[in-house]
């Protein structure tokens, strides 16, 4: 065929898919229109246009290197949710690891900061009441889960590409964040290497979050599609507890109500088991020895300070030992990942140069070591091995180059032994010292703990660390013992709570309701022979003196600020029960009108503390009886005076 005949043949016939000159103008034009109208309409955004999205995030951030400005926001999406100046500020400071390290490659960690903007909490107040402390939202402080690269680059200036890629949200949902980050992030900076369009990824992900997630909820599967995969969770109750893992599964796995399967049918599914309980043993395996005293530390809210040279790994010990007393809320200060820049600096360091007595109750992670020396005053120190994985890395390098096939120990081995010492050297050297006197890595402390370790669980880690039992399952053994010590310890407490509650007969419909009693701590102390946690745990040691610690703790009044509220709500919905069997009509044929009023007032109030708790089955019932009430009570008053007190 000759080169004419290919030419007419591959040239565009009339009846040809393939667009002229013309229509190629055409859509040119309409594309910038659209570009237009889209700008003018972000011009001006809607925060009601992203209801659904910001009930799960708040916005994706990007912070880049500038060699003027220093770490540097470069996008926010959407736009309508751009933090505040003071927020950018911390945002930016913490979006880079803070210490000597280096970090290169890929780094995933997570920090929390505070929110300078007052936004509604109405949509999540019936989420906040239903779920488990360890997974509520944050209405003062905002979560960022940060993605950071850095690789070398001889086309930059500095040599270096370094950018962070940050999820905002307000829920601490650590395994569900991270997966997506792993997912996002990586196709954000491949794009921008490859000068694709970088914000498109991050407008398809808002928008299908926005317009294909369904609504936080709690106790259902929820489905949630993103890109090429979908998330399937299920947020427990206040009464449930799940194990973490993250499952692979095929695409026939159940969907949300209202998502079409098609939808998902193309996308690779995982099944989070749990969306925030993290591997405990992968930060604990070093310190198993002071497992019980760590415990003991945080369950009484003490200053402690984590000091590491990755964020990945402070960020990981800090929500360890958070959920050490877990289902108690530690209700205390925790950063995860905290800098010199940061915008309490002042607030946690300031008084900490005088006594350990003016030491805020807190849990900061810090990989600076200058915070070794402004913190020394702190009474506990956590020191983590250094950059632990990529020592063993390097070891296990060396030995394999260096050491002939004869030798008795595999690379492995090696790296295992070194860990061991490594691990004995930090025990060792980190007990009976204060904060900041030993570079070892370990506890440094001169706490003694009220209760005595039991070596029978110690031991049981230890021989799994030599037989190299699997993470989880290390896990799930620490997870389930601690599950059992915090709730021995929290049961007398409850048991006590529960006795302040008034006697059923003095409740009257026609009185207000009865206030429960005040907490007394040696009253407390005096249950504790007869009902105390030694009945279900079989630790031993000074179990009133770690009471009294606890006692003057922020998590003793979190704790007895929720139970106290829930008590008193509990004691307005008896009341309100006895009005609405009460005989109100018996009650009114000798009460003066203006008495009835006050009666008829005070049902209308009661009847709004109902439709202020949300949908509740058992408060249906109740409901229509005092509506009825409210009816007979009015039929008693004369026509003129129901229109004058416009009844």
């Amino acid at each position: 065929m000759s080169a004419d005949a290919r030419i007419k043949e591959m040239a565009p016939t009339k009846d040809s898919s393939v667009p002229t000159l013309a229509e190629e103008e055409k859509e040119a034009k309409e594309q910038a229109q659209r570009h237009t109208d889209a700008s003018n309409s972000n011009s001006q955004p809607s925060a009601n246009d992203w209801l659904n999205f910001s009930q799960w995030m708040h916005c994706f951030c990007v912070v880049t290197f500038d060699l003027n400005l220093g770490q540097a926001l470069e996008h926010v999406y959407p736009p309508v949710f751009m933090p505040s100046d003071q927020e950018v500020s911390n945002i930016c400071y913490m979006a880079f690891p803070d210490s000597n390290s280096g970090c290169m490659g890929d780094t995933k960690f997570h920090m929390r900061f505070r929110c300078t903007k007052a936004t509604r909490q109405d949509s999540l107040q019936n989420y906040n009441a239903e779920c488990p402390p360890a997974l509520r939202q944050d209405a003062s402080h905002y979560w960022g889960f940060v993605y950071f690269r850095q690789k070398r680059d001889a086309n930059l200036p500095r040599g270096y590409f370094q950018k962070s890629f940050i999820i905002i949200t307000r829920l601490p949902f650590f395994n569900l964040y991270y997966d997506i980050l792993g997912q996002l992030a990586p196709r954000y900076f491949d794009s921008e290497g490859s000068g694709t369009g970088t914000s498109d990824i991050l407008r398809l992900a808002s928008e299908q979050i926005n317009r294909q997630w369904p609504s936080l909820r709690v106790g259902q599967t929820l489905q949630l599609p993103l890109l090429d995969c979908s998330y399937q969770i299920c947020i427990p109750r206040a009464t449930t507890s799940r194990k973490t893992t993250i499952v692979e599964t095929s695409s026939s796995s159940s969907t949300s109500e209202g998502e079409s399967p098609r939808a998902i049918a193309s996308t690779t599914a995982k099944i989070l088991v749990s969306v925030n309980e993290i591997e405990l043993f992968r930060s604990l395996d070093f310190v198993m020895e002071h497992l019980y005293t760590l415990w003991e530390l945080v369950i009484t809210a003490e200053p402690i300070v984590v000091v590491g040279t990755s964020p990945a790994d402070c960020t990981h010990m800090v929500q360890t030992l958070v959920a050490l007393i877990a289902p108690l809320e530690y209700c205390a200060e925790a950063r995860p990942y905290f800098t010199i820049h940061d915008s309490e600096f002042r607030e946690f360091t300031q008084e900490s140069k005088a006594t350990t007595a003016t030491v805020p109750s807190c849990i900061l992670g810090v990989t600076n070591p200058f915070f070794v020396k402004l913190l020394k005053a702190w009474p506990h120190m956590l020191r983590l091995v250094d950059n632990q994985k990529n020592m063993l890395q390097q070891q296990q390098h060396l030995h394999a180059r260096n050491i002939t096939s004869a030798t008795s120990f595999s690379s492995s081995s090696v790296a295992s032994s070194l860990k061991s010492t490594t691990t004995l050297n930090g025990i060792a050297n980190g007990s009976g010292l204060a904060a900041g006197e030993s570079s070892s890595a370990g506890l440094h402390s001169k706490y003694k703990p009220y209760l005595k370790k039991d070596k029978a669980l110690i031991k049981k880690v230890l021989l799994g660390m030599k037989t190299k039992r699997p993470e989880h399952v290390q896990t799930a053994l620490i997870r389930r013992h601690l599950l059992e010590l915090t709730q021995s310890f929290m049961i007398p407490l409850e048991r006590y709570m529960a006795s302040l509650m008034p006697l059923q007969k003095d409740i009257s419909p026609f009185k207000s309701a009865p206030n429960a009693s005040s907490f007394k701590l040696d009253d407390f102390l005096a249950t504790l022979e007869t009902a105390g946690p030694q009945l279900t745990s079989p630790l031993k040691g000074d179990w009133k003196g770690l009471y009294r610690r606890f006692f003057r703790s922020p998590n003793f009044r979190g704790w007895y600020e929720a139970r106290h509220r829930e008590l008193q709500l509990t004691l307005q919905d008896l009341q309100l029960q006895a009005l609405s069997e009460a005989n109100l009509e018996h009650w009114a044929h000798d009460k003066q009108e203006v008495e009835i009023i006050d009666m008829i007032l005070k049902l209308k109030q009661k009847l709004n503390l109902y439709s202020e708790k949300g949908n509740q089955v058992e408060a249906t019932g109740h409901q229509q009886q005092i509506r009825a009430q409210i009816e007979c009570m009015k039929g008693l008053l004369p026509l003129d005076l129901k229109n004058v007190v416009n009844l």
